[in-house]
């Protein structure tokens, strides 16, 4: 065999993304394959081979690769940050963040996201074919980890020739990954910016967790599992998982703002069990349109992910031994109104970043909207974000466009 010939068999292969939930959709974007000879070792005990990371680029890469920006996703996001979704025809879900002249300006940095492991829009995950039967994996596919989704984005950004990220952000189940990329390799993160986040899920939200999971699982149509080889889809329990997460990513002042006890197109009570108030219509329109563009594993390997994630349980039980030594810059933002993951936890990350001797700043944000501020208008984020930014890129020397 030929150096070549086994350059061809072992070097990963770019293709276009294919959606596995929405067949004759062709994603934008790219997916990245990973050959059966670069196995990916998982914290399960497996090694999953072949792989797929499937990903979307915005900006240029600079000559010396320096102005590259990783952009985490949260539990049910995707890699289309700042574009029409190709799915839902809606758009890309940080739209307000990231693009010409905003925020994270995509005329001065290269923005990267990619669909997480596990997920269902072109990564390896539990909705794509296992290549040993020809069948989707269901729940075949090994259970990950938040450590196992950075693994597979390191073997992205190393593909790209990307030594040094200029920054590595996300929030919610973003935050996490950051948080993991910072632990893991500190060598190759300038910045961080976890936003809205914890280094452990709570009590609480596993409980949450759970509630999804068995939704899904007590829908017949889940199949146990089986029911993409079946031609079925949980789509009831699947939308009240969604219904039931929706409710934390918001405030009880943002919903009673939005809809307090106003009735849903009638004016008197129903005494029935229809939507009478407009807070119910709410919940189950959120819930019919995910199904659309989710799949019901994914949703139980991906919360699964995150109910696991202990990044102090990781280095001995000490948050500080996470970040011992590193030259990383932080910077933590929370919400005050966020109750799925309150300042309380992301101050916790502060302090250990604190006893480690980090660079970290914090800031909270005043806001009623609840853990979803990130990802809505709020100018004062805006603000500490780019600032931010500002500050890193001129300890770091990059130019502005």
């Amino acid at each position: 065999m030929t150096d070549l010939q086994r350059h061809a068999m072992t070097a990963p292969e770019v293709r276009p993304a294919m959606a596995p939930v929405a067949p004759g959709i062709v994603l934008p974007g790219q997916r990245l394959e990973f050959p059966a000879l670069e196995p990916l070792p998982l914290d399960c005990g497996v090694s999953l081979a072949p792989f797929t990371v499937a990903y979307q680029t915005y900006g240029t890469l600079n000559a010396d690769k320096s102005n590259a920006i990783l952009v985490c996703h949260a539990l049910t996001g995707d890699q289309f940050v700042a574009e029409i979704h190709p799915v839902t025809g809606k758009p890309g879900w940080w739209e307000t963040m990231v693009g010409p002249g905003l925020v994270f300006d995509t005329d001065r940095y290269f923005i990267i996201c990619t669909n997480v492991l596990g997920g269902c829009m072109g990564s390896s995950g539990p909705a794509t074919v296992n290549p040993a039967t020809g069948q989707p994996w269901g729940l075949s596919f090994p259970v990950i980890t938040i450590r196992d989704m950075v693994r597979a984005q390191k073997r992205l950004i190393d593909h790209l020739g990307i030594d040094s990220l200029f920054c590595v952000t996300g929030g919610s189940m973003g935050g996490m990954q950051v948080l993991e990329w910072a632990a893991c390799y500190p060598e190759r993160v300038f910045s961080a910016m976890p936003i809205a986040t914890a280094a452990r899920h709570s009590a609480q939200n596993i409980a949450f967790h759970e509630v999804g999971r068995q939704a899904i699982m007590a829908d017949p149509e889940w199949s146990g599992g089986s029911y993409q080889r079946q031609g079925k889809r949980p789509e009831r329990g699947l939308a009240v998982a969604r219904m039931a997460a929706h409710i934390t990513y918001l405030s009880e002042a943002a919903l009673h703002r939005k809809f307090g006890r106003s009735l849903q197109d009638r004016e008197q009570l129903s005494f029935g069990f229809d939507a009478d108030f407009q807070v119910e219509s709410y919940l189950r329109h959120q819930g019919s349109i995910f199904v659309d563009r989710f799949d019901a594993n994914s949703y139980l390997y991906i919360t699964r992910a995150c109910d696991y994630f202990d990044l102090a349980a990781e280095h001995g039980g000490t948050l500080a031994n996470a970040f011992r030594g590193t030259k990383t810059r932080f910077c933590i933002v929370s919400f005050t109104s966020d109750w799925l993951y309150p300042t309380s936890e992301n101050r916790a990350v502060v302090h250990a970043l604190n006893a480690a001797a980090a660079n970290v700043s914090f800031v909270e944000i005043a806001t009623d909207k609840g853990h979803d501020a990130f990802l809505l208008e709020e100018p004062e984020f805006f603000a500490t974000v780019g600032g931010f930014l500002n500050g890193c890129a001129e300890h770091r020397g990059l130019k502005r466009p």
